[in-house]
């Protein structure tokens, strides 16, 4: 991988009235980058996965309805680890970019090795509005509806888990309207800032995995600090 692609930085942050926004997003894997600023904690590069991408993952889920794969992997085994795990089923388009994710994951927070899971959904695994107990998760959906976030200035932090007292969220005072409720797009790759970035505890990004209907299934990727 060019490693340049994330090595410039890059701020490329949506306005909200003077409030400071807490996301940045923009077309380049640069803004992946900007991650690193304090006020952030969800960059998104808005991609989209182009057609012979598009058409490996539909093979790959006619050949696999039902994966749950999680290894930790190094840029320089990603590949080999990566078609092993999928018994020779996952095209080469589609492990060439999963291979990337994961170079680019080590390269932009200096790791050696990094924590993927891999996995068909086919109902929200995390229904709930919630904070990752991580330093910063990748999260990239290669096929169906993707994930959800609050912006901090539209909650109120103490509504979550307990302090929901048994309330769905979209009564318990978490958020006050719907459109509150941000989308990242499939094909989208999102940084998201947890707990345990240092200096971000009680800031993590709030987020949850999206309502799924009937027959629908979502192909998630997520990478964590090996």
């Amino acid at each position: 991988m060019n490693t340049a692609l994330i090595e410039q930085p890059l701020t490329n942050i949506s306005p909200q009235s003077n409030i400071e926004p807490c996301f940045s997003t923009g077309e380049h894997p640069t803004v992946l980058s900007d991650i690193y600023q304090e006020h952030i904690n969800i960059a998104i590069w808005r991609r989209n996965n182009d057609e012979e991408l598009a058409q490996a993952v539909s093979h790959f889920l006619t050949q696999n309805l039902s994966v749950r794969k999680s290894i930790t992997l190094t840029p320089e085994n990603a590949y080999e680890k990566l078609e092993y795990a999928t018994d020779g089923t996952a095209p080469k388009a589609l492990l060439e970019n999963m291979v990337e994710l994961v170079d680019m994951y080590c390269y932009l927070f200096d790791l050696k090795q990094a924590g993927l899971r891999l996995a068909t959904l086919d109902s929200a695994m995390c229904p709930r509005f919630h904070v990752d107990k991580v330093p910063c998760r990748l999260v990239s959906t290669y096929h169906g509806i993707a994930t959800q976030w609050l912006p901090n200035h539209v909650l109120d932090r103490s509504k979550l888990g307990h302090g929901s007292n048994g309330q769905p969220d979209s009564t318990s005072g978490l958020y006050t309207q719907e459109s509150d409720i941000q989308k990242v797009t499939c094909g989208d790759v999102a940084l998201l800032k947890g707990e345990l970035w240092i200096g971000n505890e009680h800031s993590g990004l709030v987020h949850r995995s999206p309502a799924m209907k009937s027959e629908e299934t979502r192909l998630l990727l997520t990478l964590d600090f090996g």
